[in-house]
């Protein structure tokens, strides 16, 4: 610490004052030290004695840990060398087991054994070894041959002669030896009624050809007792576990979870295993030294050394801590002195201290910015104070002696002050009593704010809120706010009181009749805290206003009320309603509508005017034939050449020729005639009958092959038969014409009208659409093909389309027109429109018996 202390220190102080060498080290710590302060000398002196202390227990630890490790390291190389040595044994005592039966596998494999005779040699073998439970003789077939099994086997797990091996474990290992050709060492894990075993599957075998194996089976236990020698199990716990970590055999002090694995900083001291050879990871040996000392950290000297440093360093620690606290409470006392004598010159609020007697005592640096003044020139001063205006020396000073009396409100007085300057200031002073330490009254503290800017924007917002109000006293709008659950009017701007007056009556019934959800009201009104309480008024600004149209009879005006949530200046909850006059826009919006009817009939009139001469030439046909029958029954009856039965026929080929021309001139009559929108449950495949028969007779004269289909089963629709078949002989009048204009040969003139449901933003919906094979249509015509008055045709009007889009949005639908293409080549345009489904009543309980059909779609050309 000291090095440090002196590394960061100027070269500079380190120079001598005078002499040519510099100094030596510990002339350089002397002075340093002499140049430190008082408080930084006590402080490096109580430091001091308890770094030696912490570095002395740190050296004691130290040294007792390496002690510790070295002991540790040790046992731990004692323990490796005993197992080592301990798998070596077992190693060699199982592969000379291993040895002498490969020698009865030879004599088997070369015939030289049969099974009487391996039964003899294996119960020799058995018996002179005990770690040996039985030896098995068995052949290709998995059949037992031969098999032998020690006194202190179950008989249960004795393999009878004849029998077959068991599946598991044993046939794999029965396998592998089979298709390896080597002996192979396998675990047996425990069951139920049999202990673990180790296997030793060695195969017989002439010529290349497998002839089967000799099952040896050791007893894990009889491996540990007579494979581990007492020495080692004499120091350590020494066990056999399984390739899972479980124990086969011996004592573990600190066994460790099946499936676990043992990490490094988990593993106890002096703690060692190794895989038993040749059998592999199937079989461990692992091995813990007994804990027979304490060692070196257990000894009572380490412990006393300890606990008499850590006693010493708690008394420096607490002494140090002592003084720390007394310096910290003087530099404290120091500290609050400056910082209120700092705070007081910070201030922008004068302070002015008077004794009993109104003798100025004190003031702060703001009180004298503020009046101009100095300290000097006002310490000492009484009354009239030079601050005073001449003109206000009488009223202060009878406030003067209120202030020294001890009458002056909390909430302080108001006064005019004249600075040095001789400008004038308004200022707030507020009088409190001034005490000193012993609790006695000595004078009176005042402190005086200038307020001459909060007044200015006072007035300013006075003159402000003046003319927000005049600008809402003179909208021409309705505006009114009321809280929430109450019949209180809390603004109504003069248009509100010329229609509704002062009561809040107006404003409820405007809400009300907008279809604004009504707020429960209850009997705790009158309670001062709100109803509404607790809900986030903050945000209520942000809100989506509400608006409604209605009409109110007591005023004889429509009106668009608008409503929204505010918080009001008090915090409670409100309501603003505005209410607008909108009478003339709805006059004219109804006149808009009157000339849009006048208009569709017109466009039905001019449709129908276009096909005067089809319809002309299509009624002379059943006319010219009526006239034919009758002159042939005449002159026939006068000629006495015509029967009964020939006469009653040609009247009823007459009759017929007369319903035709009839039908003609009664779907024409219902076309054209005007009447208000009717909407109604109608039969989709009759209007489009209808609107086929109105355009076959143009589709004909301009040679153009109309083929219409209705899909099967589809609902009745409510909406205006009329509208809709006007509609569609539109579509289907300008297919034709585009046709015609196209100059299409006979084979490719065809208009395709198409009628069937589908799904339109996941709502199903009735598609009409017109395809023809026409021009179609140019990209400057698409993007004004629904504007009014626009027409590409010399004699158009401009306003079929633009009446159509208007028919099918009136009935919520949507109208679109696209061309359509065969690759590269415009082979035609397709116009389609979809009406919405609304649930009816089925079309046999709603339409006339003559009305009803099957409702089957069908193709059909004319």
């Amino acid at each position: 610490m000291l090095a440090s202390t002196l590394g960061t220190m100027p070269s500079s102080s380190l120079i001598p004052l005078a002499g040519p060498e510099k100094l030596t080290p510990p002339a350089r710590l002397k002075r340093w030290w002499q140049r430190l302060a008082p408080q930084r000398q006590d402080r490096f002196a109580v430091l001091a004695p308890l770094v030696a202390v912490v570095l002395f227990l740190a050296a004691i630890v130290a040294a007792f840990g390496y002690l510790r490790l070295e002991e540790i390291e040790r046992e731990q190389e004692a323990v490796n060398r005993d197992v080592e040595y301990t798998q070596q044994r077992l190693r060699l005592r199982l592969l000379e087991r291993q040895e002498q039966l490969m020698r009865i596998a030879r004599e088997v494999s070369n015939r030289e054994l049969d099974a009487d005779e391996f039964q003899s040699r294996a119960e020799a073998i058995v018996n002179q070894y005990p770690e040996l439970e039985s030896l098995s003789w068995i052949d290709n077939r998995r059949n037992v041959k031969a098999s032998f099994g020690s006194v202190s086997l179950a008989p249960h797990l004795v393999k009878k002669i004849g029998s077959t091996l068991e599946p598991g474990e044993s046939v794999s290992s029965y396998n592998l030896a089979r298709e390896l050709q080597q002996p192979i060492y396998a675990m047996h894990a425990a069951g139920a009624n049999s202990p673990a075993v180790l296997q030793l599957h060695i195969p017989f075998s002439d010529r290349a050809r497998f002839l089967g194996v000799l099952l040896a089976e050791y007893s894990i236990d009889g491996l540990f007792r007579y494979g581990v020698p007492a020495e080692v199990s004499a120091r350590y716990a020494v066990s056999f576990h399984d390739a899972n970590g479980g124990l086969l055999a011996g004592t573990s002090i600190a066994p460790r979870k099946p499936g676990a694995r043992l990490l490094p900083w988990d593993k106890p001291v002096n703690f060692y295993e190794v895989p038993v050879s040749p059998v592999g990871n199937g079989l461990i040996i692992r091995a813990q030294a007994y804990r027979a000392s304490l060692g070196v950290v257990g000894s009572g000297l380490f412990w006393l050394v300890n606990a008499l440093s850590l006693m010493t360093a708690w008394m420096l620690i607490a002494n140090w801590r002592h003084t720390r606290r007394r310096m910290q409470a003087q530099q404290a006392l120091i500290s609050e002195t400056s910082f209120r004598r700092a705070m007081e010159n910070s201030m922008l609020t004068g302070m002015r201290a008077l004794d009993l007697q109104g003798r100025i005592t004190y003031v702060n640096p703001a009180f004298c910015r503020m009046t101009g003044w100095s300290e000097p020139d006002l310490v000492g001063r009484t009354a009239p104070f030079p601050y005073w205006p001449e003109a206000d020396i009488d009223s202060l000073s009878s406030r003067l002696q209120e202030e020294l009396a001890g009458k002056i409100q909390s909430s302080g007085i108001q006064f005019r002050v004249k600075r040095r300057d001789g400008s004038l200031f308004d200022a707030r002073l507020y009088v409190s009593p001034l005490i000193d330490a012993h609790g006695i009254q000595t004078g009176w503290m005042t402190s005086m704010t200038d307020i001459s800017e909060p007044n200015r924007i006072r007035d300013q917002l006075s003159a402000s809120h003046e003319r927000f109000t005049t600008v809402l006293e003179a909208l021409d709008a309705s505006i009114s706010v009321a809280p929430l659950g109450s019949d209180e009017l809390l603004f109504a701007n003069k248009l509100y009181r010329l229609w509704f007056g002062t009561e809040a009556g107006g404003h409820l019934q405007l809400v009300a009749e907008a279809g604004v959800p009504a707020t429960p009201t209850s009997d705790d009104s009158l309670d001062p805290v709100d109803a509404f309480a607790g809900l986030p008024t903050n945000s209520l600004p942000d809100s989506d206003p509400e608006s409604a149209e209605l009409y109110v009879d007591a005023l004889g005006k429509w009106l668009e009320v608008r409503t929204r949530y505010l918080s009001w200046v008090d915090g409670r909850l409100a309501q603003m309603v505005i209410a607008t006059d909108i009478t003339a826009r709805r006059v004219a919006e109804e006149q808009s509508a009157a000339q849009i009817e006048r208009a569709q009939t017109a466009s039905r009139l001019i449709t129908m005017g276009e096909m005067a001469s089809s319809v002309a030439h299509e009624l002379n046909q059943p006319l010219t034939a009526i006239n034919n029958y009758c002159n042939g029954m005449v002159s026939r009856i006068k000629s006495q050449q015509i029967s009964e039965d020939e006469l009653l026929g040609a009247l009823e080929k007459t009759a017929k020729q007369a319903q035709r021309a009839g039908q003609i001139i009664h779907r024409i009559r219902s076309f054209v005639k005007r009447s208000e929108p009717n909407r109604s449950p109608s039969n989709i495949e009759s209007m489009v009958d209808e609107a086929v028969e109105l355009v076959e007779i143009e589709m004909r004269r301009r040679n153009v092959r109309l083929t219409h289909y209705v899909a099967p089963r589809l609902p009745v629709l409510l909406v205006d038969p009329i509208l809709i078949e006007q509609v569609l002989v539109n579509l289907l009048k300008n297919a034709a014409e585009s046709v015609d204009a196209a100059q299409r040969p006979t084979a490719q003139r065809s208009v395709m009208l198409r009628v069937a449901p589908t799904q339109v933003d996941d709502k199903p919906v009735i598609e009409f659409a017109v395809l023809d094979s026409g021009q179609g249509l140019a990209p400057e015509v698409m993007a004004r093909l629904y504007e009014a008055f626009h027409s590409t045709k010399a004699e158009g009007m401009g306003i079929g389309l633009s009446l159509c889009r208007s028919i099918v949005e009136s009935h919520l639908g949507r109208m679109k027109a696209e061309n359509l293409y065969n690759g590269p080549d415009l082979t035609g345009c397709c116009f389609s429109f979809w009406i919405p489904m609304i649930e009816v009543l089925p079309p046999k309980a709603r339409l006339p018996a003559g009305q009803a059909n099957d409702n089957q779609g069908h193709p059909s050309k004319t």
